[in-house]
């Protein structure tokens, strides 16, 4: 029996059934797997399902709501908020829009920026990954539950030998550090590279959060002593909470990951955890790893001390990836759309004019629209107008409503007279006139508290939804009622895997419940305190639940 992980650096199964990739003359790309993918073609290529496609096109506005029908709205917000459109060519895949690469590239000069001080530099390694490498280390790949997908032809001639596209770089990268590290000066060696990686889920794909194939980054670092190695974990952890918490206002425990859900082949793994209160689901935002020396071993990476004694090396890993914009959406967007936190909103205003026929010429409302954007956009705040014609200013409104900008300001004739603008907040629908010479600063203050009262509201419902229990009836009873639950344990493989086993598939299919971490932050213990689940004395609190 395999391991079970669900990881941005790795997840877990064997690689029983492999994905083939045949490349022809024409450059299209052709999947072979002994999963039932001609079923699923037939499916999206059915004229019942094009109908529906059309049908949700000309649809303006989310059709179900987040807390009776998840799934759907969040396929929904993300679809017709423009964040990204379904790959019909290959089920799992998606094409990600403008919004979703604005927010992507904020994340990634704010990270760019902190991993510098650092002094990590960046590097990029082809995709494609020999069989003997990937092979080289059986266990660490049977860390993958998404299959490995082959490059098995180029052209009409069959590959001497397949070769796999990446689904991590442990073993692209690490056969060039023995090559790299000789001596005591070499260290530390600090990588880190922007790419895509595939993994050919077998599972139900998810839009950002679980797809065959996403967008991260991925550090690969190597040391001379332990002590380097566990301070960069935390090091790294903390930019990855910041990433969360300051960038996409959504709260996240830092903790350590169990031995059952260790990334394969790590000495430890620490890794940031969101909940989602809409369906009482952990998912996992970011990890970093220990990999301790194992690695080094497999790809004899060593170095000369100041001694001269041959010593191998500390290495870690960590990354994070696209799926933060998904654990984003989730926690943010409501019954209207997307609700985006202003620090990487892709626009954090829009400006609409609102025409009454007869009062002001249309081409002066339009005038002022202009000007307020520039004047917005020579502050430094990301600014555009919705001038299109054709639809009315009721169909503008739902319509940025569902696209998530943080603020929309309308100037309508009145507006004119009194030289003033009106500013509607996307988080709370409050309205207030302003002075278009106190504009700027309005602006900047408003954005400035969206996103601390995003926060916040992230905040106290993770608060609200986190339910302590000591006894396994306690356990089952929060459980129900989608808590994050924190519970003492003794900290046993078996009896994790037990609690899984025991407590079964929700109403929707979802598995088990699992350890999503042990906090950083220990409650105190009692000595007489027994584990929930076995009985047997604790040796901690841990976070459990059922996950993404």
């Amino acid at each position: 029996m395999v391991k079970s992980v669900d990881d941005d650096l790795g997840t877990s199964t064997s690689l029983g059934s492999q994905t083939k990739i045949i490349i022809s003359d024409e450059d299209s790309v052709q999947v072979e797997t002994n999963q039932l993918l001609t079923g699923e073609a037939s499916v999206v290529n059915s004229s019942e399902k094009k109908k529906k496609e059309r049908k949700k096109e000309t649809r303006l506005g989310i059709s179900v709501k987040k807390d009776e029908d998840f799934g759907n709205w969040y396929s929904e917000v993300c679809r017709f908020g423009e964040l990204l459109e379904y790959y019909e060519q290959v089920k799992g895949c998606y094409i990600l829009k403008p919004s979703a690469m604005k927010i992507w590239n904020v994340i990634r000069r704010f990270f760019d920026a902190e991993i510098e001080k650092m002094d990590v530099e960046e590097y990029y390694f082809p995709m494609f990954v020999s069989r003997g490498a990937l092979e080289k280390e059986k266990d660490h790949i049977k860390g993958f539950a998404p299959e490995v997908a082959w490059v098995t032809r180029a052209g009409e001639s069959d590959l001497e030998t397949p070769i796999a596209l990446r689904p991590t770089s442990e073993t692209v990268i690490y056969p060039y550090l023995s090559k790299w590290i000789r001596g005591h000066r070499d260290l530390p060696l600090k990588i880190n590279q922007w790419n895509n990686v595939v993994r050919w889920e077998s599972s139900d794909t998810t839009p950002f959060v679980r797809s065959r194939e996403f967008l991260w980054q991925e550090g690969h670092t190597a040391f001379a002593t332990k002590e380097e190695a566990e301070q960069e974990v935390l090091d790294v952890l903390n930019i990855y909470s910041r990433v969360y918490e300051e960038l996409l206002a959504v709260p996240v425990i830092k903790g350590i990951k169990s031995e059952n859900e260790k990334f394969a082949g790590a000495f430890e793994t620490k890794s940031i955890e969101a909940f989602i209160p809409s369906t009482g689901r952990g998912i996992q935002a970011a990890t970093s790893h220990c990999l301790g020396q194992n690695f080094a071993q497999m790809f004899d990476i060593t170095f000369e001390d100041k001694k001269g004694k041959r010593s191998m090396v500390w290495q870690n890993s960590w990354g994070l990836s696209t799926r933060s914009i998904g654990v984003m959406v989730m926690t943010h967007g409501d019954d209207k759309g997307l609700v985006f936190p202003p620090k990487v909103a892709p626009v954090k205003v829009v400006v609409i004019q609102v025409p009454i026929k007869g009062a002001v010429d249309d081409q002066v409302l339009f005038d002022a629209c202009e000007a307020v954007v520039s004047t917005l956009r020579e502050a430094g705040i990301r600014a555009k107008s919705d001038n299109r014609d054709n639809y009315s200013c009721g169909w503008k409104y739902a319509d940025q409503e569902l696209k998530g900008a943080p603020l929309r300001i309308e100037i309508g004739p009145r507006d004119l007279a009194n030289d003033q603008v009106r500013i509607v907040r996307r988080d709370t629908g409050a309205k207030m006139d302003v002075k278009r010479g106190d504009l700027i600063e309005q602006a900047k203050d408003l954005l400035e508290k969206i996103q601390r009262n995003l926060y916040d509201v992230a905040k106290r419902k993770l608060e609200e939804c986190t339910q302590k229990v000591e006894t396994w009836e306690e356990f089952e009873e929060a459980l129900r009622q989608k808590k994050l639950i924190l519970a003492p344990w003794c900290d046993e493989v078996e009896v994790e895997k037990d609690v899984r086993k025991r407590s079964g598939s929700d109403e929707t299919g979802g598995g088990g419940a699992k350890t999503l971490c042990t906090p950083l932050e220990q409650p105190e213990l009692r000595q007489d305190t027994l584990c929930f689940a076995s009985g047997k004395p604790a040796k901690k609190w841990s976070y459990w639940g059922r996950s993404y």
